[in-house]
């Protein structure tokens, strides 16, 4: 997930300084006939903080006067501004609906298609995405940002080669931007591994594959991941609209694209990449890690990107080991020592722990998710996810969704410790 465009932070500026009439003395029915009172009230409810009853006051001065061009620029500003909100709420598609009002205002504003080009890549709507990026480049040759979100779906949607000319052109505008830097870095690398790459696909998912990859073989991960798209779509209620790029690698490979370690068995950063380029047969081990890696793809877009580790990970062990479940020995260990891992280092990155701490990070996460669907139900788990989806925080997200069982991220924690170590005590 990128940050937040400075575009959405030059649009707040634009807000928190329009200039404030105060009206606490004026009646109700002056404001409604004069629409210079109308213009300024709403504009001190959008300060407020209240924006639907501001855009509304924006909007009834506007239409008295259509051809006011300060009472034009106001309501789209009001527009981008709810937007904006929403946004930052990870309510993307609130958001876009007051883009798309305020460039009805503005078509030939290029902020505009910007802002709902970014609206949209977020939702992974790649193709309405890149329409309004492609926009606002026209209008704005000269903008970084635009090339730069321009790369960034060319990127996401497996065009590297589109990506790196825009990210060239979008650091000569701006040498100093990190993220452009970072991403063009890491275009340059895929592209060197996968241009000579054979390629397939099926009704949802884009492959790539080593040429030394059996075709047999390839064909048949996409089929265990449609199956995985299937089952995983059906029990948390998702179905992605945007094609699932995947990629089978040869080991060393896989570890030049995705820098990760020795003990990695697969990985999703907006595509399945696996290492399986020198294997040959789909074992139910191989059947674990496909819908393991797929759980990750629907978590993803249920939480736009807004979910601690270990309940990614625990919701995706939980559907890999439906197909494929194996002993949890680590776990054993730490639950007849009590040493297990704080959850609080659970929630960011597994890469830096060593073999058996990753292990016990997986089994542990694995764990408490099991817990949780066995003591509260899936749909449950599926309440916490969209909770975070909508912006939550993960406690107002548990809070809300077991406001039955009155706990908190914290009790649910203490609870869970509990079960364990009573039924270590009944074994």
């Amino acid at each position: 997930m990128t940050n937040i465009s400075d575009a959405f932070l030059r649009f707040s500026c634009i807000i928190t300084t329009l200039l404030l009439l105060m009206l606490s003395n004026v009646a109700a029915d002056q404001i409604d006939s004069d629409p210079v009172m109308r213009s300024g009230y709403g504009r001190e409810l959008l300060l407020r903080g209240e924006f639907e009853k501001g855009i509304e006051q924006l909007r009834e001065a506007y239409l008295l006067f259509p051809l006011n061009a300060t009472f034009k620029r106001n309501l789209a500003e009001a527009y981008a501004a709810y937007g904006h909100q929403h946004f930052k709420q990870k309510r993307y598609e609130q958001a876009d609906e007051n883009f798309i009002k305020a460039q009805e205002l503005y078509s030939e504003e290029a902020a505009y298609a910007l802002l709902r080009g970014i609206c949209n890549y977020n939702l992974k709507k790649y193709d309405v995405a890149r329409y309004e990026l492609e926009r606002a480049k026209n209008i704005n040759k000269e903008s970084a940002e635009v090339l730069y979100y321009l790369g960034l779906v060319q990127f996401d949607s497996d065009n590297r080669q589109q990506a790196i000319e825009l990210l060239e052109q979008a650091l000569k505008l701006s040498p100093e931007r990190k993220e452009i830097v970072k991403l063009l870095a890491k275009s340059r690398k895929e592209n060197a591994v996968e241009s000579s790459m054979d390629r397939g696909h099926s009704s949802r998912f884009d492959l790539t594959y080593d040429s030394g990859v059996d075709t047999t073989f390839a064909l048949a991960i996409l089929d265990v991941l449609e199956s995985a798209a299937n089952f995983i779509g059906t029990e948390l209620g998702l179905f992605p609209e945007a094609r699932v790029p995947v990629g089978i690698y040869k080991r060393a490979d896989y570890k030049t694209v995705t820098d990760s370690p020795d003990w990695s068995g697969g990985f999703y950063d907006g595509k399945i990449r696996l290492p399986f380029g020198d294997l040959a047969e789909i074992t139910p081990s191989i059947r674990g890690i496909l819908y393991h890696e797929y759980a990750h793809v629907v978590v993803f877009e249920l939480t736009r990107g807004n979910c601690p580790l270990w309940l990614n990970e625990g919701v995706a062990e939980m559907f890999g080991r439906m197909q494929y479940n194996r002993n949890i020995p680590e776990f054993g260990r730490a639950a007849r020592s009590g040493n297990f891992i704080d959850f609080k280092n659970l929630e960011a990155n597994f890469n830096s722990f060593s073999p058996s701490n990753a292990a016990l990070a997986y089994q542990q996460s694995y764990a408490i998710v099991n817990y949780m669907a066995k003591s509260f139900g899936w749909h449950r788990i599926r309440q916490i996810l969209a909770g975070l989806g909508r912006g939550l925080s993960f406690d107002e997200a548990i809070t809300s969704a077991l406001k039955d069982y009155n706990l908190t991220y914290a009790s649910l924690l203490g609870e869970w410790r509990t079960s364990v170590e009573n039924e270590m005590k009944g074994k």
